[in-house]
């Protein structure tokens, strides 16, 4: 099965470099290749090719460097996994060499987890053990490259293109979310970019696991104590959801079959949650707090899923805005407004997600942002120095910002 845009130099350069050893193509390269091929669906493009070779993919690597139709411009080994991230051109030739190739390489493996939701614990082995460790049916078929395709192109030991026809996912294993539940963001995330649905035994996996809650952590616990599946490794799913799919779709999805109790109970019932992602948007916001915004306890969440300290630090702003808010009583003039969005500690991000988030007075923080915040005072320093003959100090300061609330006072709420 020829796979689109591949150069052949780089595949023959891959063929060689492997040896007698099998070496697969696998992954969503080989399924949207298969949607393509067999089922008409758009090709995709492949951004980089996930490939498994059997023994140890650093010999993989060391062949390819000295390959002469290929220049590895970077190369980054991670050891713990047998795992390479590599980028090559082919090698000039009197024509350009053409945009980098990304290379995932990996040992084929298989992996253990130490309880449930922790990091997996990886094992050297055979390309179908490797298969078996994967997510879904779709996702655990391998195109081989080379003399051991000669048979057959394809390894599919689980009814991968069966479920490819039925636009179907289907866990691998009865025990795939308990190991591992940032399994179901990737779910949603494919049910979202492909049209597929979750199989009536997969969804029924989540629902018993999501009730059983078998991972040591609760929420309520200490962040620190939060497994992987459930701190970053989940923050990275997010991120990817947020960043490349549908995400309107696939958090919708996602909290259909439940999984947004993966970040927080409340949010699983949030009906708010589109909108503050798309206010989010609208006002140049990273979505990620935004989302976590509709938390029981938004920081607590984001500190186990350990987001960027901005971003941390945004959501502090925020909960304490929303506090400020909840003290104060009507009759409050623009320049009162302007002194409690502008007070020391806060920042114009955390009024912009309060205006996501729909807090009240949704019509003061709207024309805050829009207008009051870029008002100011109708004499520069310089104007009032020369007027009223004051000097640089707090006394200038002080004329300056009371001119500020008399202009801002002539608004209208």
């Amino acid at each position: 099965m020829q796979i689109p845009g591949l150069p052949p130099q780089l595949l023959q350069a891959l063929i060689s470099a492997a040896g007698d050893r099998r070496l697969a193509l696998v992954g969503g390269a080989v399924r949207d290749l298969l949607l393509h091929r067999v089922h008409r669906d758009p090709w995709r493009d492949l951004p980089d090719l996930d490939l498994v070779v059997e023994g140890d993919a650093a010999e993989l690597l060391y062949r390819l460097h000295r390959d002469p139709r290929l220049r590895v411009i970077r190369a980054q080994r991670h050891g713990a996994f047998g795992t390479a991230e590599v980028e090559v051109v082919l090698a000039p030739s009197g024509s350009d060499p053409g945009d980098p190739w990304l290379l995932d390489l990996a040992s084929a493996r298989s992996e253990r987890y130490a309880h449930p939701g922790a990091n997996p614990v990886p094992l050297l082995g055979s390309l179908d053990q490797d298969l078996a460790r994967r997510d879904f049916t779709v996702n655990a078929i391998a195109l081989l490259l080379g003399p051991a395709a000669s048979t057959t192109d394809l390894l599919d030991p689980f009814g991968g293109q069966r479920d490819l026809q039925q636009r179907t996912l289907r866990f691998l294993h009865h025990h795939s979310v308990r190991d591992d539940p940032t399994r179901l963001i990737r779910g949603a995330r494919y049910a979202a970019r492909l049209q597929f649905e979750l199989a009536a035994e997969s969804q029924q996996q989540v629902r018993d696991t999501l009730k059983a809650w078998p991972w040591s952590w609760r929420h309520g616990d200490p962040s620190s104590d939060a497994p992987p599946a459930l701190s970053t490794r989940l923050r990275m799913e997010f991120e990817v959801l947020l960043d490349r799919e549908p995400w309107q779709l696939a958090i919708g999805v996602l909290q259909a079959w439940g999984g947004l109790q993966l970040l927080d109970p409340q949010l699983q019932g949030d009906p708010f949650w589109r909108r503050r992602i798309r206010w989010a948007q609208r006002l140049g916001l990273p979505l990620l707090p935004a989302l976590l915004a509709g938390a029981a306890d938004p920081l607590a969440v984001a500190q186990r899923l350990q987001i960027p300290q901005r971003h941390c630090k945004l959501l502090s702003q925020f909960e304490e805005l929303r506090r400020r808010l909840n003290r104060l009583s009507g009759g409050m003039r623009c320049s009162d407004w302007c002194a409690c969005f502008e007070a020391p500690g806060l920042s114009p991000e955390a009024v912009a997600l309060a205006i996501a988030y729909g807090l009240q007075p949704r019509r003061a923080l709207l024309r805050w942002w829009c207008r009051w915040r870029f008002l100011k005072a109708p004499l520069t320093a310089k104007e009032l120095m020369a007027r009223e003959q004051l000097q640089p100090g707090r006394a200038l300061g002080e004329r300056l910002r009371q001119l500020r609330n008399e202009r801002l006072d002539q608004e209208r709420i």
